[in-house]
């Protein structure tokens, strides 16, 4: 199974957003299978570490075979909440926490394996010795099928090079977000094969009013025929890399939508005239 380019974020499913019961869950995860998204992000936060359990529930009820699909859990954020009442937000990536998180998520996701499990923020105190051989035993067991890494810079995935295969890095990328387009991270994914995924795709671009940045991306609506959600979506995915949005959206209308961005093929100029409208300047 390989992860559809468009990834459905499960972060706003749960209490932290909409609260959507295990029925109504149930139907979105099965009318975005339909659309041809097979991928589900998780982490074990999400919504105080309730979600993945409601997501887990409602994935039963929908019939589709496991093996069909793609589950994807973040974990090492030890969050406050009423499930994990602790004094403050820390990392924790020790071979004990690795494995009770991951059995955790197994548990609460009702599956024998993660597909994808990634780190979800670098830490100050990670041992990239202990990370890599806990992961790996999980692998070896059958529990993980791929390990990756979510906000890592260049720097911080050499810390396992040569210890464990990263096969993907999630990170903040978007129009509004174009750092690891220049400063190396995704120029080192390519090198290595890594696989980017970009969460908040859309970035800030329906929050601020960037007039200028609006009637470009209106005018090109026009030419190609799509939204401006879709027109950002196949702006990223243009990038060799090979970049496979997670989209946010708690809405099928807006899932079944954004897949059809994968169709839109923008012309190179324009490219350029997007990019250049985003930072406000000629490209150098």
């Amino acid at each position: 199974m390989k992860i559809s380019r468009i990834i459905s974020g499960t972060m706003n499913w749960g209490i932290w957003g909409v609260n959507h019961s295990e029925t109504d869950m149930s139907k979105l995860i099965l009318e975005s299978f339909n659309s041809g998204v097979n991928s589900f992000d998780h982490a074990d936060i999400y919504g105080g570490y309730t979600t993945e359990k409601t997501f887990g529930n409602a994935f039963k009820k929908t019939g589709i075979p496991r093996e069909n699909v793609i589950f994807i859990s973040k974990f090492g954020i030890m969050y406050p909440s009423k499930k994990l009442p602790i004094k403050i937000k820390h990392y924790d990536y020790s071979a004990d926490h690795i494995n009770l998180s991951v059995n955790n998520s197994l548990k609460n996701l009702k599956t024998q394996y993660i597909d994808c499990l990634l780190l979800h923020r670098p830490s100050p105190l990670m041992d990239s010795n202990e990370i890599s051989k806990s992961i790996q035993n999980l692998i070896n067991q059958g529990k993980v099928k791929s390990f990756g890494v979510s906000n890592f810079t260049s720097s911080q995935m050499d810390l396992f090079k040569g210890k464990i295969k990263i096969s993907f890095n999630q990170i903040n990328l978007s129009l509004s977000h174009l750092n690891p387009m220049f400063d190396g991270t995704l120029d080192y994914m390519i090198t290595n094969n890594i696989t980017p995924m970009a969460y908040s795709p859309l970035g800030s671009y329906f929050k601020i009013k960037n007039l200028k940045m609006r009637k470009i991306i209106k005018n090109f609506c026009n030419k190609y025929k799509c939204s401006e959600d879709q027109l950002l979506l196949s702006w990223l995915m243009k990038h060799p890399s090979k970049i496979h949005p997670v989209i946010g959206t708690t809405k099928f209308e807006r899932i079944k939508n954004s897949v059809k961005a994968i169709d839109i093929s923008i012309d190179t100029i324009d490219w350029f005239e997007i990019l250049e409208g985003a930072v406000g300047k000629r490209v150098p």
